[in-house]
C-alpha cells in the first residue's frame, strides 16, 4: 500500500466563516472580529486559490471542487473529515459531530472523480452511527499508517472507540488508540481531532508527545513508530497552537515527495526541526491565518486524498 499520493481534493468554498456548531469542542477557533461574513470568506477564497496554485506548480494533482451556497456548510473547505478514497476502489464516508458539516457529503463529487478516470468499485458508508450520536471524522479522527497496516486515532467526541475498531476490522488496520489533550483555559480538555498533533508520513512521523497525558500510552503509540523504522520529530504544544500537527505528505511530478503545511506552521518550527524534514521531502508552505483562525483547521484538512485506482 502506498502512503502518499500525486491527486487530491479540494473545496472551494462560497461562505466560509467560523462554524458555531464545531467551536464547542475545536478550541482552535476564534472569532474575527470587525470583519463581514463576505471578508472572511474572500480572504478565505485568496487564500485557498494561492495554495491551490502552490501545489498544482509542483505537480499534485488537485480536483478543486466549488461548493454550494444551498446548503449551510462553513466547513466545507476540510473534505478530509466526511470522505476518504482507498487503493481497492473504496470509498467511505463517516459519521460527523456537527449537523451542518453533515451536508458537505456529496455525491457528485463521487461523479466527478469517475468522470476524470477514477474507479469507484464500492462505498463504505457509516453514516447511520450519528443517529445513536456516535462519530468518526475521517482522516481528521484516523491516521493511516497504510504501508504498515496501522491506523492511529486520538479518541474524542468526534472519534468513537467502537466505530473506530470496526473502521479497522473492515479495512485490516491494527488500531493504535489514545487520548490526546491541549491546555484551554489552565484545563486539559481532548483535543477533536488526531490530525492536529500528529502526521505519519512515508519515512517519518511529526507528533506532539505532549499531548499525550497518559505515559503508558505516550510510550505506546511511540513504540508503535519506531517499530515501523519512522523518524520521529517531536513537536510542541505550542507549535501544535500553529498547525504544526497539521501536516501532509503528498507526491509532484516525477515523484518528488513534498511536506504541505500552512506558513503559520511553517514558522513555527525550529531550525532543527526543518532539517528533520527536509531530509524526508522538500517543504511546501501557503498562508491560510484567515482559514485557521476561523476554521480551526489548517493545510491537512483541506486536502482529501484520493488513492482510487485509475482506469
Amino acid at each position: 500500500m502506498k502512503q502518499t499520493t500525486h491527486s487530491i481534493v479540494m473545496i472551494r468554498p462560497v461562505a466560509f466563516r467560523m462554524n458555531e456548531q464545531t467551536a464547542v469542542n475545536n478550541y482552535y477557533q476564534k472569532v474575527l472580529d470587525g470583519l463581514l461574513p463576505s471578508t472572511v470568506n474572500a480572504k478565505a477564497q485568496q487564500e485557498f486559490d494561492e495554495f491551490v496554485e502552490k501545489l498544482r506548480a509542483v505537480g499534485v494533482d488537485v480536483t478543486v471542487i466549488e461548493d454550494t451556497l444551498e446548503t449551510d456548510t462553513p466547513d466545507s473547505i476540510f473534505p478530509n473529515n466526511w470522505v476518504s478514497f482507498h487503493e481497492n476502489g473504496e470509498v467511505v464516508l463517516y459519521p460527523m459531530f456537527a449537523e451542518n458539516r453533515r451536508q458537505e457529503r456529496r455525491e457528485d463529487i463521487l461523479d466527478i472523480l469517475e468522470e476524470k478516470g477514477f474507479e469507484i468499485s464500492d462505498i463504505m458508508d457509516y453514516t447511520s452511527a450519528e443517529e445513536d450520536g456516535i462519530f468518526l471524522e475521517g482522516t481528521g479522527s484516523l491516521l493511516l499508517d497504510r504501508a504498515n497496516g496501522k491506523a492511529y486515532c486520538a479518541l474524542s467526541p468526534r472519534a468513537d472507540e467502537e466505530l473506530f475498531i470496526e473502521f479497522c476490522e473492515d479495512f485490516d488496520y491494527a488500531p493504535v488508540i489514545f487520548e490526546a489533550f491541549q491546555t484551554v483555559d489552565g484545563e486539559r480538555k481532548l483535543i477533536y481531532h488526531t490530525n492536529v498533533m500528529m502526521c505519519i508520513g512515508q519515512t517519518f512521523a511529526v507528533i506532539c508527545a505532549d499531548c499525550i497525558d497518559d505515559k503508558k500510552e505516550r510510550k505506546m503509540v511511540l513504540e508503535n513508530l519506531k517499530a515501523d523504522n519512522k523518524e520521529i520529530i517531536l513537536i510542541t504544544e505550542a507549535q501544535v497552537n500553529n498547525f504544526a500537527g497539521n501536516m501532509l505528505e503528498v507526491r509532484g511530478s516525477n515523484d518528488k515527495k513534498y511536506i504541505v503545511m500552512s506558513s503559520s506552521a511553517y514558522n513555527s518550527l525550529t531550525i532543527k526541526q526543518i532539517e528533520q524534514l527536509q531530509k524526508h521531502a522538500e517543504i511546501l508552505s501557503s498562508g491560510l491565518d484567515t482559514i485557521e483562525a476561523c476554521g480551526g483547521g489548517s493545510a491537512r484538512c483541506m486536502m482529501a486524498e484520493v488513492f482510487l485506482p485509475r482506469g
